[in-house]
Parts: structure tokens; sequence; C-alpha cells
């Protein structure tokens, strides 16, 4: 179909039935020549807006949509449905951006100024002063939107920030390096931010030989995904004294176990996944751009390979 001739496309919403309060009414402001349903002849179908956990897993009825646009920065769990035939955009949200980067800011900066020395035992600790942003390093491991976005709000404090990506590809205002300079990027660190998404090459990519990389009393904040630590060598890094604290938001399985060791450790920080949520306001324009894209032929945004899984 094509929206010049005025029809309303039919864009399927298969999603948790428990975020269609939150999103049904942006996206129908966003893009009111779409007629958003929740179920209907799967031959009649133009493009699906999508999120795992829905009631609707089987992809292989709607073979004439143009696009299964994400509702999530992450695909792992939607590549991995052998009836996804169609093309699939994940999702980039300014406002997603925008809070990742503030997190990690927020974090980074917790490390910089040591705020966790300043215990309230009543002990006057007048220490040394710590040293100003511009002579601390900040290496970002995944160069993405979100890479980007987290290191030009630790460029504008005046950190020096590296980025590292397996294709080192260039981020303006970024000294971005390559696969094999893993080591060297690793080596700058005073602060160690991954973004990196869930492949098959990053499983365990931190683990007790990489993070020992890591300058002594170096500072982890991982709000990208859980597998890419290894946990049992982020601990035994933790126990002797090499990596000196690490923020993690993100995990194996989540909601992470109440028995877990790293509710109890003394050098983590358990934050429950709030790193960054997709915003619906602002999330809603970039779906309703795509669908607009989609009907008319022209390339879609954020477009997943499927073979390097983001």
């Amino acid at each position: 179909m094509s929206t010049d001739q005025g029809d309303q496309m039919q864009v399927l919403f298969a999603a948790p039935a428990s975020m269609w309060d939150g999103w049904s009414p942006p996206l129908m402001a966003a893009c009111p020549e779409m007629s958003l349903v929740r179920d209907g002849d799967p031959a009649a179908i133009d493009a699906i807006i999508y999120a795992p956990g829905g009631e609707i897993e089987d992809l292989t009825p709607y073979r004439n949509a143009r696009l299964v646009q994400s509702l999530w920065a992450g695909v792992e769990r939607i590549i991995s449905n052998p009836t996804l035939t169609q093309p699939l955009a994940r999702m980039v949200d300014p406002g997603l951006a925008q809070g990742m980067a503030e997190f990690c800011t927020g974090w980074a900066m917790r490390a910089h100024l040591g705020m966790d020395g300043y215990l309230q035992d009543g002990i006057w600790r007048h220490g040394q002063i710590p040293p100003l942003a511009t002579e601390r390093h900040v290496t970002i491991l995944g160069t993405g939107e979100l890479g980007a976005a987290a290191g030009r709000m630790l460029r504008g404090i005046g950190f020096r920030v590296t980025g590292w990506s397996a294709s080192g590809r260039p981020v303006e205002g970024m000294d971005v390096l390559a696969g094999d300079q893993l080591d060297q990027a690793l080596a700058r660190a005073d602060i160690l931010i991954s973004l990196l998404p869930d492949t098959s090459a990053t499983g365990n990519l931190l683990n007790a030989d990489s993070l020992h990389r890591l300058p002594r009393g170096a500072w982890l904040v991982n709000p990208g995904r859980g597998t890419v630590l290894d946990d049992e060598g982020l601990i035994e890094s933790l126990d002797s004294g090499h990596l000196g604290h690490a923020v993690l938001d993100v995990f194996r399985t989540e909601p992470l176990p109440s028995d877990h060791p790293f509710w109890a450790h003394p050098k983590i920080t358990v934050t429950p996944h709030i790193a960054a949520e997709t915003r619906p306001g602002t999330a809603a324009l970039v779906v309703a751009e795509n669908l607009r894209r989609a009907m008319r032929g022209e390339q879609i945004l954020h477009l997943v390979d499927r073979m390097k899984g983001y």
C-alpha cells in the first residue's frame, strides 16, 4: 500500500498488553495515518511494532509486513526468533540515549570524586584532593548511539574519553580504537563503561584476564549487557584489589536472584536495570518515521544486521 493514496497503514502492536496504555496514545499522535491494532487479518498487516513477551511470537503469517520495528534498543531476543523474515529495525530513541548518558556520567563522577570515601561516622577525613576530570581517562566499550551520547556528555565535563568497538568506526570528537586494540583501550581506562551489545563475540569479553589489564583501582560501569561480564572473573578481580569497584545494571538473570553474591559484595553496586528506558513520547517519533519510510519503500533507519546481531 502507499500512504500517498490516503489509505491508512495497518500496524500490529505485538508487545505485552501492559505496554498498550503507555504506548498507543503517543504512537497514534505521532503517526495519525496509522491504524494501530492488537489483532486482525495477518495478511492485511503492513508493519509490526514489536517487543518480546507479547501474545504474538509467530511472525510467519504476517507475510506482507514491510517492517518489524523493535521498541527495545537490544534485539538479541528478537533476532533469535526463527519466524522473523521481515526487515527488523532496532530502537534508537533520543530520550533513551540521554538517559543512558546521564547514568554513565553520574556514576563516572561518583568514581572520579571518590564519593564513597566520605563516611558519615564522625571522622574528619581531609585526604588527597581528587584530580580534575581533564586528568582522568574514561574508556567506553561500544560506540554506537548510546556510547557516542555518553562520550559527548563526559567530554563536556572534561574527561579524556576513548572509545572501542570491533569495527573502529569513527565517532566525532572521540578517539576510537578498533578490535585488536582492546588491550590498549583497557590499559588507559581509569573508568571503564561497557555499552556493548550481546553477541557471540562479546560474551565474557570482560573476564579475569581482561579486567586485570585495567589500571589498578579502576572502576567498571556496566549498563550494557550482562553477558559481556564473566561474573566469577569480576569477583576475582575485585577481591584481589586490582579492580576498585563495579556498578552493574544488567545481569545474566533478571531480576538478580536474592542469593547472588553480587548483592553482598562490598565493592559492587547493583542497580535494577534502570540505566535507560525507552520513552514513548520521543520513541514514537522514531517509529512514525520508520513506518512512513517502510510504506514508501525508502531506506529504513537503524536496520539490524542479523549476522552481526545488532
